[in-house]
């Protein structure tokens, strides 16, 4: 009994999802559902409640902060031209062929992910993709397959509900889920090197994929253990994009490398200041040993907004403003709702019972555990709505089964983070770039769909192997 009315929060936002409706809706619906529950079965004392609102207060108001930031500064680098200068620098500079491909998905996509999220990356590198005289419907597969950082997307907001979900330091599970992307970084290109080769090509075009994908894994666990994990995506990504254009730089001449233009340098240097700034404030603190008041002076969500102010020299434009704004009002609603519903159950015990009931399927759910992951990812869109859904239950179950809490969780994190590029939306964002018909959307959706259940289930294995180490 307490089993099914523990999972009928979140039960109930999946059914009402895969019916078709809207995430705010069903993100809504399943914290009315919980509360009833609450109500119903696991009632808490008050002080129990104050004290977990003032514990995950300021974790939703920066990740708020940062979904805000995330879109300003994308909004404001759209309108002035900015994005498109860069990407036409970068597109004159690549050329074409499986690096020039490898280069968006390992290096342009992830790097545009990680600073702004929402799917912007997507936006970026289809277009650059469309150039390389491709079929359509493979620039949309491959532009999709760019989506496999999104652990760090938009300064990795959903890495740290899953952090402070599991009660595990964000920095140490950043690193863990690194290591861990290993297996998605490596598939991803591959497989883009695959869909962009020549058949007489396809072997060496196989191992550019693998040797990039080790790149990416090296890079980002790098940056993780110098920098820290909100910068570690776009740092890592950046030091691929400066690979793959050194190996570029020696097949082309210098005539075919035209500068980089006034809007593309200010680009440029809003992109620096955010990750100068983050970098700079977290030293600062670090040195300083600034109490955890001041820590609000390292969030992403801040320099984000720094970046965007400096960008437009001011004030933004008030109709960027205003798009902003309409879309925050699409977003940010959804990704509290789903905080509070995945705190609702953590903090009920909810989350706890459920785990109990699925930890006596015993070792095999370390196979299953990814899956749940990823269902969360692939119904809410989104790394901090199934981290939010998910995380909590995920490391009751780790404990309740034995296993090492950091990597199982490393591997949730990444499951839930993976199937955001087979979910409808952003096929369908994708899709809509190149406006492409339904057989074609088919094709990409069970395409996507199938490589990352390959990866999926691959880490269900790891999961089996560490615990079993």
């Amino acid at each position: 009994m307490y089993m099914f009315i523990s999972a009928l929060p979140v039960a109930t936002v999946i059914a009402v999802l895969l019916a078709g409706w809207r995430s705010l809706h069903a993100a809504a619906l399943g914290v009315a559902v919980a509360l009833l529950v609450i109500a119903a079965a696991f009632a808490q004392p008050a002080s129990t409640w104050l004290a977990a609102g003032m514990h995950w207060a300021p974790v939703l108001l920066e990740v708020l902060l940062i979904v805000g930031g995330g879109l300003l500064l994308s909004e404001v680098l759209r309108a002035s031209g900015a994005q498109k200068a860069l990407a036409d620098w970068l597109l004159a500079r690549a050329g074409s062929g499986t690096g020039a491909v490898l280069l968006v998905v390992h290096g342009i996509t992830p790097f545009a992910e990680s600073v702004t999220g929402f799917g912007v990356g997507v936006t970026i590198g289809i277009p650059l993709l469309a150039h390389y005289g491709l079929p359509p419907r493979k620039v949309v597969l491959i532009g999709l397959l760019g989506l496999c950082a999104v652990p760090w997307g938009s300064m990795g907001p959903g890495t740290l509900v899953a952090a402070t979900m599991a009660g595990l330091p964000f920095k140490e599970l950043g690193q863990a889920s690194a290591l861990v992307s290993v297996i998605p970084f490596v598939i991803t290109g591959m497989a883009a090197a695959a869909l962009a080769s020549a058949p007489g090509r396809r072997r060496q075009a196989l191992l550019q994929g693998l040797l990039s994908g080790l790149a990416l894994t090296a890079a980002v666990a790098l940056m993780n253990s110098l920098a820290g994990t909100a910068p570690a995506g776009a740092l890592g990504a950046l030091l691929v994009v400066g690979w793959h254009l050194l190996r570029l730089h020696l097949s082309r001449s210098d005539a075919d490398k035209p500068p980089l233009s006034v809007p593309g340098r200010r680009a440029l240097a809003a992109y620096a200041l955010l990750l100068g700034g983050v970098l700079a404030a977290a030293a600062l603190v670090r040195a300083l040993d600034l109490p955890a008041a001041w820590h609000g002076l390292t969030s992403p969500g801040l320099w984000l907004l720094v970046a965007a102010v400096f960008f437009t020299r001011g004030r933004p434009a008030r109709p960027s403003l205003a798009k902003v704004w309409r879309s925050w009002l699409q977003v940010a609603p959804v990704t509290a709702l789903f905080i509070v519903l995945g705190v609702l159950m953590a903090v009920s015990g909810m989350a706890a019972q459920l785990a109990q009931a699925l930890a006596r399927s015993g070792p095999l759910y370390l196979l299953a555990a990814p899956f749940v992951g990823a269902l969360g990812g692939f119904v809410t869109g989104s790394n901090t709505g199934a981290n939010a859904m998910f995380a909590a239950t995920q490391a009751e179950i780790a404990q309740a089964l034995g296993v090492p809490l950091l990597p199982f969780m490393a591997v949730h994190n990444v499951s839930a983070s993976l199937l955001l590029m087979a979910s409808p939306g952003k096929v369908e964002m994708a899709v809509q770039l190149l406006a492409q018909g339904a057989a074609q959307r088919r094709w990409v959706q069970q395409s996507v769909l199938m490589l990352d259940l390959a990866a999926v289930a691959l880490m269900g294995v790891l999961n089996w192997s560490w615990a079993r180490a």
